[in-house]
């Protein structure tokens, strides 16, 4: 999945993608309104494709998730982040059954399900090109001539 320019305010509700930057801010615009405003540097902003989530081997990027429900949901929406905790977890152990059950709250899955459907409806979820997987069949359909 590709999350690129899409980052979280702390304090704000929603997910919002960067459309531009000055020296003192970022320009952001809502992806459910579009909406645009300044943020400042004394906002907390959390960019989508640094997050990650816990496991027992190490982290998983929030991207590899998402591309884990997206197949699992055949690229329709998931479950509802206001389903119970217990369903929500189940759902988490589906997709990612190492997932460290201590260090991952239910805040944070609760906002990983809310985030993917965010996206999912403003039709941002978009698969990453594999280069290696392109270079390979362009490499191969030149070896067939």
């Amino acid at each position: 999945m590709d999350l690129t320019d899409i980052i979280s305010i702390s304090g704000k509700s929603g997910l919002y993608s960067v459309v531009g930057q000055s020296k003192k801010n970022i320009i952001v615009e809502s992806i459910q309104n579009g909406k645009r405003f300044p943020t400042f540097s004394t906002n907390r902003i959390s960019a989508l494709k640094d997050i990650s989530i816990y496991t027992y081997e190490g982290e998983m990027l929030l991207s590899d998730v998402y591309r884990k429900i997206h197949e699992k949901e055949g690229g329709g929406k998931t479950i509802d982040h206001s389903e119970s905790p217990e369903q929500l977890r189940r759902y988490l152990e589906e997709i990612v059954p190492n997932y460290d059950k201590e260090q991952v709250y239910n805040s944070d899955i609760k906002k990983l399900f809310q985030w993917y459907n965010l996206l999912h409806d403003a039709k941002k979820l978009k698969l990453k090109e594999n280069k290696d997987k392109k270079e390979t069949v362009g490499k191969a359909e030149n070896n067939k001539t």
